[in-house]
């Protein structure tokens, strides 16, 4: 199971915007730079995200965008939805009797599989931006005092 590209860069587009001044918009550009993805890419992302009012633009020579609710109300589930990612850890339906295997039974493993996409499902339903910006703090204050 992976997450594709998509959903790990919308997560970490948003994580930057969370971590800026929400006061001033933050551009595509200096997010590309900062994180390291395509302005392209980010471009297809934000279209999503602002459909899903997660994010607002604001345009001119100092436009950017803005977060909609503040960090601790975004919740990465909203963000993975957003730019139509889905986590899904088994090969068949759920609701089908027919496993991933062809079978008309589900293979071995498959509540095992299917545990682990609903605790995955669950992790990013509790988490919220606010969450990452507060690890990546913590994380900065370790690496200075080591």
């Amino acid at each position: 199971m992976k997450l594709s590209s998509k959903g790990r860069y919308a997560v970490m587009a948003m994580a930057d915007l969370a971590k800026t001044d929400n006061s001033t918009p933050t551009s595509i550009s200096e997010i590309s730079i900062r994180q390291g993805i395509s302005i392209s890419f980010l471009e297809q992302i934000f279209l999503k995200l602002k459909r899903n009012n997660l994010v607002k633009s604001s345009r001119g020579p100092t436009g950017g965008y803005f977060l909609t609710k503040s960090p601790e109300e975004i919740r990465l589930s909203s963000i993975i939805k957003a730019v139509d990612e889905k986590v899904k850890t088994v090969g068949c339906k759920k609701e089908l009797k027919k496993g991933c295997n062809g079978k008309s039974v589900k293979c071995i493993t498959h509540d095992l599989w299917d545990d682990l996409e609903t605790h995955i499902n669950n992790f990013f339903e509790n988490n919220t931006l606010k969450d990452i910006v507060f690890r990546s703090y913590k994380n900065q204050q370790k690496e200075l005092y080591k």
